[in-house]
């Protein structure tokens, strides 16, 4: 997976970035705030999320990878694919979304092109247990918490378990307590135990 690009801004488009890499310009999707302060010949950082699909490859660019990380989130929710999660991160930055999310706030999430009213339910339903609710210090706390469980998600569809079973792991996980002290890896060998005796 490309997870970051850096390089030279070779073209400027209505909706994306040519970016040179090695001699190579990779088209990046990038959100109009990203776009607007590229400039030719300037180096830039992308973090990004490679979405590949039987017809085609897309490289979705992020400013941080807060943004990346809620992108991937967003798509775990039923109905929502990458060219809508990425609309919504271009209208919501992820600690926005992430608050919109936690406090139930379906009105500002409405606000957002392409999300109706039941989009917006689904949203909170699915999300705010897995992002935390960012009350007074919690939020970082909150997007340490979604972090893992972003990586756990991937290393078990990396390892073929549907986006179902993966949550149903994580889950399972949580119910039994995560301290700040378990890595990564130790939780993602725990999934991968209640998977297995599943």
């Amino acid at each position: 997976m490309i997870s970051s690009l850096r390089g030279p801004v070779l073209e400027i488009r209505l909706d994306s970035l040519v970016i040179g890499v090695g001699g190579v310009g990779m088209t990046v999707m990038c959100s109009p705030d990203t776009i607007s302060q590229a400039r030719i010949d300037q180096e830039i950082t992308l973090f990004t999320s490679l979405i590949v699909r039987e017809d085609s490859l897309t490289l979705f660019g992020f400013a941080n990878s807060e943004n990346r990380e809620m992108f991937e989130v967003v798509q775990g929710v039923s109905g929502f694919g990458p060219k809508l999660a990425f609309t919504i991160l271009s209208s919501l930055p992820a600690d926005e979304l992430r608050t919109a999310i936690g406090n139930e706030d379906v009105a500002r999430l409405k606000q957002t092109p392409g999300v109706g009213a039941k989009g917006a339910q689904r949203l909170v339903l699915e999300l705010k247990d897995r992002i935390g609710t960012p009350t007074s210090g919690a939020k970082r706390s909150a997007s340490k918490e979604a972090q893992w469980q972003i990586q756990v998600e991937q290393g078990l569809l990396g390892l073929g378990w549907s986006p179902r079973d993966a949550q149903r792991a994580i889950s399972a996980v949580i119910e039994e307590g995560v301290t700040d002290s378990q890595a990564t890896p130790e939780l993602l060998r725990r999934a991968l135990q209640i998977l297995a005796g599943a």
